[in-house]
């Protein structure tokens, strides 16, 4: 017998000539009368990538809702993420987005992620159900009044939500949530009762009666065959997943060629679009080998400085590790894990901009990748006798521009497209 999880499937093989993020396309253009526009010189350029690359928006909140320190600064850090990003993810840590019960905080996380959204940029909310950060008055509950509440939060927030942020961070590290003991909290209380298994069927069923159109992560940082035991479980027990999540939190080094490859190869085999969710590279000294649980290692932002040598590392393996990613047909979005290093979790000197907000050479790096040589430059070309062109670029979002006109097209899939693009004439 075949197993569902061993088949080849499309996403499997590393392929760094790129043939999977670009297409060939043949554009054919008309007016606005549907006649064909011959023998037209045109300018195409690319206005987005297919592929997500993200960041957390977290320190832009404030600023978007009227809240600034420092107006000039947080404008210019705005800029600076607009440059990268195309992709945000939001906190919905449950204990800050609803401390007192009955008041979430839900305008403001709606103008955070319209601003986003009007700036072309898709949103994510993480996450709906975790183990930390979870509300401190679910201690309070007995264990079916703890799933009535989970339940309604998921609801509400995806109902909420809806049209501006439709993909989740369903439920995040479930592999530990029921043994999780760093902290009391109601979830791992429902979740020593009810097991991994009913805790994701909660988060994935609820979410999903909720914005039928949804999609929806499940997210670890556990790389072991835990984790890949649990996706097979819920995938037998008909949970639809939508998306895997996988973190890549580097504090004790750089992950590497062979790992990183071999864990795109373990969970590649599922046949589900990755997202690698939680990106850090270091541009100081890493965590001590010894310190099993990151939380553990607590030291200031003084202690912990980015250094010049270690931004030289850093460039180097971020450049090496989107590489990698971009590379595999199974990587759908890579996010990191914080622009800045000041706020960065742990104080870690993980952020590509210094804590003065000045770029490291990992952001200058990257922006060279993104937007630079997986970017389709702004192409001039001319339409034959049918009004047609060919052209070929970087999946992604595109315009024409025709006599001062503008047109939009996509290209959606690697290979080859015939589109009929109708031009506006001024």
């Amino acid at each position: 017998m075949t197993s569902l999880f061993s088949s080849p499937g499309p996403f499997r093989s590393h392929d760094p000539s790129l043939a999977h993020r670009r297409a060939q396309a043949t554009l054919t253009l008309t007016g606005s009368d549907g006649a064909p526009l011959a023998g037209r010189d045109v300018l195409v350029r690319q206005r987005d990538h297919a592929f997500g690359f993200g960041c957390i928006g977290f320190e832009l909140i404030d600023w978007i809702n009227g809240r600034s320190q420092d107006e000039a600064a947080d404008a210019e850090f705005a800029q600076r993420w607009m440059a990268l990003f195309n992709k945000a993810t939001l906190p919905f840590y449950w204990g800050q987005f609803e401390p007192v019960r009955g008041e979430p905080k839900t305008a403001e996380l709606l103008a955070a992620a319209h601003w986003f959204k009007d700036h072309g940029v898709s949103v994510k909310g993480h996450p709906l159900l975790w183990h930390t950060l979870t509300a401190p008055w679910l201690r309070d509950m007995e264990v079916e009044e703890i799933d009535r509440a989970l339940r309604a939060r998921i609801r509400r927030e995806v109902r909420d939500f809806s049209g501006v942020i439709d993909t989740w961070d369903a439920i995040n590290e479930v592999v530990i949530m029921p043994v999780f003991t760093a902290e009391p909290n109601g979830v791992t209380t429902l979740a020593r009762q009810k097991g991994r298994i009913a805790m994701m069927r909660l988060a994935f069923e609820e979410a999903r009666a909720a914005n039928p159109n949804v999609t929806l992560l499940l997210n670890d940082f556990d790389m072991s065959t835990a984790y890949e035991c649990l996706i097979e479980a819920a995938l037998e027990a008909g949970i639809q997943i939508d998306r895997l999540g996988l973190q890549s939190h580097m504090h004790q080094g750089a992950w590497g060629e062979e790992k990183t490859l071999n864990v795109l190869e373990r969970f590649s085999r599922y046949n589900i679009p990755i997202h690698f969710t939680e990106t850090t590279i270091l541009s100081g000294t890493p965590v001590p080998g010894h310190i099993s649980d990151l939380n553990d290692w607590q030291v200031s932002a003084e202690q912990w400085p980015s250094t010049e040598k270690g931004e030289a590392r850093q460039a180097e393996e971020v450049e090496a590790h989107y590489r990698r990613l971009f590379g595999h047909p199974a990587v759908e979005s890579l996010t990191y894990w914080g622009l800045p290093d000041k706020d960065m979790w742990l104080n870690a000197p993980g952020g590509l901009l210094r804590r003065d907000g000045s770029p490291k050479p990992a952001y200058d790096r990257l922006h060279e990748l993104i937007k630079g040589e997986w970017w389709t430059p702004e192409t001039p070309l001319r339409t034959d006798e049918s009004g047609s062109l060919n052209l070929e670029g970087f999946l992604g979002g595109y315009e024409v521009e025709l006599d001062g006109v503008t047109a939009e097209f996509h290209l959606d899939a690697p290979g080859a497209a015939h589109l009929e693009l109708r031009v506006p004439q001024a």
